[in-house]
């Protein structure tokens, strides 16, 4: 099996600190995080390949920061997990790619559909644009919702990059 048939599982984690992400007691579990990038204002992102295993508690991770934070669980480049939280604005979880995800929690999940786990897109999309205000970015709900209601194009992780510049953390 080569190399472009399995697709990525992993978490990308990003905050704002000082401090380098993979420092702070918010994911000293996650022992092996790589920094995929840095951005303007202490924003970081970094990747920790890992197919199972929690990489951390968000809530943790923003209340250490004092800074807004989010996860993306890239499942398998076909769709995404997505955690958010911050320290005043609270938690919120969605996911990228849909009708891929409806697809995994098809196998098997007692009838639960998409909408049992994650906010729709539109519900999201409010939440993306309060926790965008308190990381001090203000932003337009249109453009989080197209990236909320599309589908991979070919890899999962290519819209949750194009999430993070809709919100305004890491330009594309």
């Amino acid at each position: 099996m080569g190399e472009r048939d399995m697709g990525y599982w992993g978490y990308y984690v990003v905050g704002r600190s000082e401090r380098p992400l993979a420092e702070l007691d918010a994911l000293a579990d996650a022992e092996g995080m790589v920094l995929r990038e840095s951005a303007p204002e202490g924003w970081q992102v970094w990747e920790y390949p890992s197919g199972d295993g929690e990489v951390g508690n968000m809530n943790v991770l923003a209340r250490e920061t004092g800074a807004p934070a989010l996860f993306g669980y890239v499942m398998d480049s076909t769709a995404v997990v997505v955690e958010a939280a911050g320290p005043k604005s609270g938690s919120w979880t969605t996911c990228l790619a849909r009708a891929a995800m409806a697809g995994y929690l098809g196998a098997g999940n007692d009838g639960l559909t998409v909408e049992d786990y994650f906010l729709d897109p539109r519900d999201a999309a409010d939440r993306a644009v309060a926790w965008a205000a308190e990381a001090g970015h203000d932003v337009a709900d249109e453009p989080l919702l197209d990236v909320l209601t599309a589908e991979a194009d070919p890899l999962a992780e290519n819209l949750f990059f194009r999430l993070l510049d809709r919100l305004g953390v890491v330009p594309l």
